[in-house]
């Protein structure tokens, strides 16, 4: 315990020395800092201005390759990650070193849970490094979720009309989360710019393989064309992938149930066995 505290004490005092030498900033200002960036309303919590500092000093000497720092950059854009491909790596390792850490002290009194730690700090290394990539694909599948009312409404749209800009914007004030943004964003750069390029840089934003199809076949109406064969065939095929889906999940239920349906049967016959034994206790008392 002695050699605990020490070891405590004394890495608490050489990180005090070593943040007043390199002149590191206080955690209150670390963060109003946090505070003041993230989105939500939430304060920033004294953990999350430790593992900032931490991760921007390792950032400074982390080394990327310039394919690896350009695709982590563009899909912590995709994913709106205000942070540089640099810092998110070295959170990633902080957040996992911090972790490995524990082990340390465990070694000292309890060696048998050393191991525990490792595995988790690896869990969370892995968990953090693919953070953005899941907030990704939840999107995008919020995303392809909505599409079959979109495409359908587009069909129905085209039938007295051919002015897709305003097709986009009928449709963003009744759209998801998800697509409401991303339609937002769209809308804006057509007004803007030009509506194929717009188009475009939506598809390439949510990298969706059925979105690309309706974006197809709304550039195909830009140039032209009649546009209401096309997403007729592409609603029905919407509503196909729709039905597979929800089988799909309703296929998942009966698992997520039966792990229910067996701990109320083993109540019952809890319950059962427990009457029984103190009817069977009670004639046994009786008789002796």
């Amino acid at each position: 315990m002695i050699l605990l505290l020490f070891a405590l004490f004394f890495s608490l005092g050489l990180y005090l020395i070593l943040a007043a030498v390199f002149k590191v900033p206080t955690y209150k200002a670390t963060r109003a800092v946090l505070g003041a960036v993230k989105k939500n309303k939430k304060q920033a919590k004294n953990s999350d201005a430790i593992i900032t500092e931490l991760a921007a000093k390792l950032a400074k000497i982390l080394s990327m390759d310039d394919y690896k720092r350009r695709k982590l950059t563009a899909t912590l854009k995709s994913a709106e990650i205000p942070m540089t491909a640099e810092q998110y790596a070295a959170e990633a390792l902080v957040k996992a070193g911090l972790v490995f850490l524990c082990a340390v002290p465990c070694l000292l009194v309890v060696p048998i849970i050393a191991p525990a730690f490792v595995i988790i700090g690896i869990a969370v290394y892995f968990g953090e490094s693919t953070k953005a990539d899941k907030k990704i694909t939840a999107r995008r599948e919020e995303i392809e979720y909505e599409l079959p009312r979109f495409v359908a409404t587009i069909t129905q749209e085209l039938q007295a009309s051919r002015d897709v800009l305003s097709m986009l914007e009928t449709y963003q004030r009744n759209a998801g989360a998800a697509l409401k943004n991303e339609l937002a964003i769209t809308v804006a750069d057509m007004r803007t710019g030009n509506f194929e390029g717009a188009l475009t840089r939506f598809e390439a934003r949510i990298s969706s393989a059925q979105l690309s199809d309706v974006v197809r076949g709304l550039i195909g109406v830009l140039r032209g064309d009649d546009g209401v064969a096309f997403f007729r065939m592409l609603s029905h095929d919407m509503k196909q992938l729709e039905l597979q889906r929800l089988k799909k999940l309703a296929l998942e239920r009966p698992p997520k149930i039966r792990k229910y349906s067996f701990m109320l049967l083993a109540c019952m016959l809890l319950l059962f066995m427990g009457v029984m034994g103190y009817q069977i206790l009670g004639t046994m008392s009786g008789i002796f």
